[in-house]
């Protein structure tokens, strides 16, 4: 930052943005004085802030009563409140009034002068600025106007200047601004406009930064978007951005990279520098290199992040911050922060959910927001000015939105669009409302129809989906403040880490049982062997796809270390530091086979679910060089992101000759036993693992009991068999048996013992006798958390009382 010099100017007209602070809002609005206290606060921690100064609450209320504005504008509100006009028609009218004023000579000159002296401080005759606009009442907790005002971009010289004040002036009546403020229940009349004169920021890559996650309300996460260009793109939705998700409680420890979360976004256009003609700004589309590449480096991500950390420590509260990255510098600057205002005023203790009882066909699917459902009637909406053809109650669906659709959103059940990321304006709308969107469809506006009858899904991970009709769906309201505490440990059956987030509320102690193969399935796609002998996949058609999603990555098993490793850790993050047990990859063969180029590496077996699964996969040559990609992905999770809270599961191990043989192969993939705190538990699911327990007991740290393919292995019932269904049950005698004496000889040679089977699940009976049999802990869906806990609560109170 250069030198600042002195600058003569009107104290009450303009204010430097080095002489403000937080307590400067009814001065300058809310960004203007955050933006003033980063930079007086927060310089020594490294934080870069473009420099700049501010108009003042009095510098907009000498320009209305110079110009003798105020009557005027009071006359065009009570003809709207009295329903003379148009909230549109009045809108305009004071826009042109405010325009059409001038400014008098000593705000024009403060203005000027401020102007010189910040081209001054950068050795130029004139910079080019960033005007933006900030309400006396913006960025409150309690109240947030962002995005009511307009900013204005690369504006050059005195003139440009004072007229981009002007227009910033005249913003502060937008349609949506006036709507805004009526139902907030802000008086028009009371609200100031501050300008904030910034030093522009010639951006090749920028966006917005969060502080918590914004969908699920996960305090530990820094969620960063980006994009390439001027971040407008990003702050309007009108690009699909990338994301990154970072643990923020590992930021302070540098050796670490806790990156936990990297999707790229299509990026297809980006907002520059107008090279010619009067406008400032121009929007082009972007080139397939840049689309295909992640925007910011690893080391900018962590950069961000820390800053986002050292910026949310300061205010105390979660926050909602504006970076950008000087394309000819290099270096990154925060050009706004304010606080966010939807997930940080939830009810910490209350527990919303929902759940889709019916399917139907899928039509389309995009980003979810919002983790609910919503069932309706289609409203498709092409542009602002069909608005007016809205019907309340209905589902919207449109290209995309921006403020001036403020009016009508809140009648929305629920909201589609074909463009934008999670911090479009639909977005951010639809978490303050409420309401679910599926967001960046890519085709909505042409698959759905007006009139059709669909139902809007948020509550499946980080798609949301769009079926056909209207689809019966359960919702439920959960007091976590009133469930028992137990000593059995409860603990979660997780599968995708997107599900890992929304479900951090619940009162469970780790998660008992994460299932890799979801991650690999959904995720990844591709066989682990397809990557690492990739000359060996003859398909044409599985190679294309292999090479498409591979795109940007050099090695092809780095695509699968990568993915699968970020995966583990979002869900190891949800519940650090309980441990999280992540099972190793059980796939059938003939699963293995449905992914992408897998038919080239799977053998047809008659009966899968008996056959080459498991643990004999992990030493076998036929797998070993796979087996190394999920031990390398378990590695970095632990070693290079920090979670070692994350313990690993070797699931259908047969024998303990074949535990051996597993412990080594992992130990040569750098998952040694016991090395850096490393457990490894087994699967309790064959007879033998209970039957040779004391054996099983010397090389692995825990038992984990698998009641479904126990049960299916001692009655000799197939989980799948449809016509001896009745005979499968958990609560068969010899199967209780077998879990009681598991638990007996597990605990005599001090080892730990849970159950992540359907069981307790299912039959609270069943919970009650896991209690009674001294089983450790209970791994559940998160759907049965609060009806396991009571069930166990209540067994532990009769157990205690038998004791005494």
């Amino acid at each position: 930052m250069p030198s600042v010099k002195e600058a003569p100017q009107t104290e009450t007209l303009v204010r430097r943005f080095d002489t403000l602070t937080n307590d400067d809002v009814a001065i300058v609005g809310g960004k203007n004085a955050s933006l003033g206290e980063m930079i007086g606060a927060l310089k020594e921690e490294g934080i870069r802030v473009p420099d700049g100064f501010a108009t003042t609450a009095e510098a907009y209320w000498r320009y209305l009563d110079a110009n003798d504005l105020r009557d005027q504008i009071q006359a065009e509100l009570d003809a709207m409140e009295a329903g003379e006009q148009s909230l549109d028609a009045t809108g305009t009218a004071i826009r042109d009034l405010i325009r059409g004023g001038t400014f008098p000579s000593e705000i024009a000159d403060a203005i000027r002068s401020a102007y010189r002296t910040l081209s001054e401080n950068y050795d130029a005759e004139a910079i080019d600025i960033a005007a933006r606009s900030s309400g006396t009442a913006e960025d409150l907790p309690e109240a947030s106007f962002a995005g009511q005002q307009e900013t204005y971009l690369n504006v050059r010289g005195e003139d440009a200047v004072l007229d981009a004040c002007k227009n910033c002036f005249a913003s502060l009546f937008t349609d949506r601004a006036i709507s805004y403020r009526e139902e907030q229940g802000f008086d028009h009349m009371q609200v100031a406009l501050s300008v904030g004169v910034q030093k522009m920021v010639r951006s090749d890559k920028a966006g917005v930064m969060f502080t918590i996650d914004t969908e699920s309300g996960f305090s530990d996460a820094i969620i960063i978007n980006a994009a390439w260009g001027l971040g407008e793109t990003v702050v309007k939705g009108t690009v699909n951005p990338d994301q990154y998700t970072v643990y923020e409680p590992f930021l302070e420890d540098e050796t670490l990279t806790p990156i936990i979360g990297k999707q790229r976004g299509d990026k297809a256009t980006k907002m520059i520098y107008a090279e010619d003609g009067d406008a400032t700004t121009e929007t082009v589309e972007t080139t397939d290199d840049e689309r295909a590449a992640y925007v910011l480096s690893d080391d900018e991500i962590l950069t961000l992040a820390r800053w986002g950390h050292v910026i949310e420590t300061h205010y105390d509260r979660p926050m909602d911050i504006e970076w950008a990255r000087d394309g000819e510098t290099e270096e990154l600057f925060i050009v706004q922060a304010r606080p966010e205002t939807v997930q940080s005023r939830q009810a910490s203790g209350i527990l919303r959910t929902y759940r889709l009882t019916d399917t139907s066909e899928r039509l389309v699917q995009g980003l979810s927001i919002g983790q609910s459902i919503a069932a309706g009637t289609v409203c498709l909406i092409h542009s602002a000015d069909e608005i007016d053809q809205f019907e309340e109650g209905s589902i919207l669906v449109t290209d995309m939105t921006d403020p001036d659709w403020g009016p009508i959103l809140k009648k929305a059940a629920g909201i589609i669009t074909d463009r934008g990321g999670r911090t479009s304006h639909a977005a951010i709308v639809s978490r303050e409302l409420g309401i679910p969107a599926v967001i960046g469809t890519g085709n909505a506006t042409e698959i759905l129809q007006d009139g059709q009858e669909v139902t809007l899904s948020c509550v499946e991970g980080t798609e949301g989906y769009v079926y056909e009709g209207l689809l019966e769906y359960e919702a439920d309201e959960l007091d976590l403040t009133a469930l028992p505490d137990t000593d059995t440990k409860i603990m979660l059956n997780v599968a995708s880490p997107a599900a890992a987030l929304n479900w951090w509320k619940l009162p469970v102690e780790g998660i008992g049982l994460a299932r890799m193969e979801y991650i690999v399935n959904n995720v990844i796609k591709v066989h682990p062997m397809a990557l690492v002998a990739f000359d060996r996949v003859e398909d044409e058609t599985a190679r294309s796809t292999i090479d498409e999603l591979t795109r940007g990555y050099d090695d092809k098993a780095e695509y699968f270390v990568d993915h699968l490793s970020r995966g583990i850790a979002t869900i190891a993050a949800s519940q650090y530091p309980h441990p999280v047990i992540v099972r190793l990859s059980d796939f059938k063969t003939n699963e293995y086979a449905d992914l992408v180029g897998g038919q080239a590496f799977e053998p047809h077996e008659e009966n899968p679910m008996l056959g080459w699964r498991g643990a004999s996969r992990y030493y076998s040559d036929d797998y070993r060089d796979g087996f190394a990609l999920e031990c390398a992905a378990l590695k970095r999770v632990r070693e290079t992101m920090g979670f070692t809270n994350v313990v690993v599961m070797v699931p259908f191990c047969r024998t303990p000759e074949e535990a051996d043989r597993v412990i080594d192969v992992m130990a040569e993939n750098g998952l040694k036993r016991g090395e850096n705190g490393l457990e490894v538990y087994v699967m309790a699911e064959i007879p033998s693992n209970i039957l040779q327990a004391d054996d099983f007991a010397e090389r692995f740290d825990g038992f984990s009991i698998g009641s479904n393919d126990l049960t299916q292995l001692v009655l000799g019932v197939g989980r799948d068999a449809e016509r001896l269904a009745d005979l499968f049950d958990e609560r068969n005698p010899s199967v209780k048996r077998l879990i009681t004496e598991l638990i007996e000889r597990a605990h005599a040679a001090d080892r730990p013992v849970g159950i992540c089977g359907q069981a307790p699940s299912d039959h609270p009976d069943f919970a009650e006798f896991l209690v009674e049999a001294g089983i450790d802990s209970i791994s559940v869906i998160p759907d049965s958390v609060a009806d396991v806990i009571q069930h166990v609560a209540s067994a532990e109170k009769e157990r205690q009382k038998e004791i005494n």
